[in-house]
C-alpha cells in the first residue's frame, strides 16, 4: 500500500518510511484514552467504521537535519477496502516534504477496477543524488545540492475475472483460501491489467541543464499468484510493465519495459520456527529507444536518470542508495531465506502490546546485480555488483514493517520501510 523509506538518500519513492511506523504505534497508544483521540466519524459504504490515526513526530538525519511534522492513516476510508495516507514535514535545514495517497477505491457499479492515487512534492537543501558524470556519463556522479522533486500517478488497476478476480476487485485483494493454490491462472490468484498515467519532476541546482521531467503512461500485465501478499509461503507473482514518454518540444521520448518474476518455496515447520521460507526474483529491464537518435532535438531518446532503468535503493541492490546506478538495461537476481520464530516477544513489550502483531520474521539475503548501457547477456553479467545483509520484519496491525541492514562492495545502508522487498 504505502511505499516510503529512511535511507542514505531521500527522494520520491524513498520518503521517510518510519514515520508511518511510528504513526501506528504511537497514534494506536495515543487513541487508546478517549479523551484524546481525535472525534472523527467516518463510515464506509457498507457499515464498516473507519480507523484512524494521526499523529506529530520529530527526528533528525544527516541530509533532513532536525525534522517535524505529522502523518495520518485512515483504513476503510470511505469503502471497506479503501485507505487513505497523508504525511508533511519540516527541518531545520528548511527542507520539506508532502505527500497524499489515496487507494483502492471502486465506483458504483463497477465491480472490476480498483483506483488509487498519489502526489508528492518535497524540497532538499542538502540532497545527495547521482547525476551523469563529466566526463563518463554513463558513469553516475554523487553530488550534494538542493533538489525539488514531485510526482503523481494514478492507478487504474483492472482485474480479471477469473481465479480470484471472479468475485470482483475488492474480494481480489483477500489472502487466498487455505489449499487453493494452483499454476493456472485460469483457476488461481489474480490476474491484472494496471493503467498509471504519471507525472515526475527533479530539479537540482546548478544542473539545470539536466532533464528536469518525465511524463506518460504504464501499462502493467501482472499475474499475482502468492497465498499472501504480505507474507507469501507459496506461490509467485508474474508482472510486465511497459512505460512510454512521448516527449514534447521540451522533452525527449523514450520507451522501457520490466520483467520481473519472484517464487516461494515453503521449507515447513521446525523445532524453532513456524515457518521457512525459501523467496526468490528475477528483474529484467530495458530502454529499446536508447540508441535511437533524435534529428530534430539532436538527442537521444532516453529517459531521465530519475525515471529510468536504475538499481540502487531499498528494493533492488540494497547495499547501495537510491537510483546508485542507472542505463539502459538492467539485471538482478535475489534470494531471501525468511522465517518465523516461535519465539515471540513483541507481544509483552512496552507500546508493542497495544498492537495485532500475528508474526515476526527475521530474513538473511543476497542479491547480485548489473546496470548495463547495451541490453546483453554477457554485459549483464559481468562485473556483478553484490549485496547481502539481514533483517527483521513483522506485521502491525495489517501493514508489514522492514529493517534491513545491506552491504555493498562501496557502501551500506540501513532501510526502514513498509512492505517486502518483492
Amino acid at each position: 500500500m504505502y511505499a516510503f523509506t529512511i535511507g542514505a538518500r531521500p527522494g520520491a519513492p524513498r520518503l521517510l518510511l518510519v514515520i508511518l511506523f511510528f504513526t501506528l504505534l504511537v497514534g494506536r497508544e495515543v487513541l487508546a484514552d478517549d479523551d484524546l483521540a481525535p472525534q472523527v466519524q467516518i463510515r464506509s459504504d457498507d457499515g464498516i467504521e473507519a480507523e484512524y490515526v494521526a499523529v506529530p513526530f520529530i527526528f533528525a538525519t544527516e541530509t533532513l537535519s532536525t525534522s517535524v511534522g505529522a502523518a495520518g492513516v485512515v483504513k476503510h476510508a470511505g469503502q471497506r477496502q479503501a485507505s487513505l495516507f497523508a504525511l508533511g514535514l519540516g527541518t531545520a535545514n528548511d527542507s520539506w516534504v508532502t505527500y497524499l495517497g489515496a487507494y483502492d477505491y471502486q465506483l458504483p457499479g463497477i465491480d472490476s477496477w480498483l483506483f488509487s492515487a498519489e502526489y508528492y512534492r518535497a524540497r532538499y537543501t542538502e540532497g545527495i543524488f547521482y547525476v551523469p558524470g563529466q566526463t563518463v556519463p554513463s558513469t553516475p556522479e554523487r553530488v550534494v545540492t538542493q533538489g525539488d522533486e514531485s510526482f503523481a500517478r494514478l492507478h487504474l488497476k483492472y482485474v480479471l475475472p477469473w481465479g480470484r478476480g471472479a468475485e470482483g476487485a475488492a474480494a481480489s485483494l483477500r489472502s487466498a483460501p487455505s489449499g487453493s493454490h494452483e499454476w493456472n491462472p485460469l483457476t488461481s490468484g489474480v490476474s491484472s491489467i494496471e493503467l498509471t498515467p504519471f507525472y515526475t519532476e527533479q530539479r537540482l541546482l546548478g544542473y539545470e541543464s539536466l532533464p528536469q521531467s518525465a511524463r506518460g503512461l504504464e501499462l502493467e500485465l501482472a499475474w499475482d499468484n502468492r497465498d499472501d501478499r504480505e507474507n507469501s509461503k507459496q506461490g509467485g507473482r508474474t508482472s510486465l510493465t511497459l512505460t512510454r514518454d512521448w516527449g514534447s518540444a521540451r522533452r525527449q521520448s523514450w520507451t522501457t519495459w520490466e520483467f520481473e518474476q519472484s517464487l516461494y518455496l515453503s521449507q515447513g515447520k521446525s523445532d524453532w520456527f513456524d515457518s521457512r521460507v525459501l523467496a526468490f526474483n528475477f528483474y529484467l529491464a530495458d530502454t529499446p529507444t536508447w540508441n535511437d537518435y533524435d534529428d530534430a532535438s539532436q538527442a537521444y531518446r532516453r529517459p531521465p536518470s530519475f525515471a529510468g532503468v536504475s538499481l540502487g535503493g531499498f528494493k533492488r541492490l540494497r547495499g547501495y542508495s537510491g537510483d546508485r546506478f542507472t542505463g539502459r538495461s538492467a539485471l538482478l537476481y535475489a534470494a531471501e531465506y525468511r522465517v518465523e520464530p516461535k519465539w515471540q516477544p513483541l507481544k509483552r513489550l512496552p507500546v508493542f502490546r497495544w498492537f495485532d502483531i500475528p508474526w515476526w520474521q527475521w530474513t538473511a539475503f543476497v542479491e547480485a546485480g548489473r546496470v548495463s548501457d547495451e541490453f546483453s547477456l554477457d554485459s549483464l553479467h559481468s562485473q556483478m555488483k553484490t549485496s547481502f545483509g539481514g533483517g527483521i520484519r513483522f506485521e502491525v496491525e495489517g501493514v508489514v514493517v522492514r529493517t534491513d541492514l545491506a552491504f555493498g562492495e562501496e557502501e551500506s545502508q540501513f532501510w526502514i520501510m513498509v512492505n517486502q522487498p518483492f
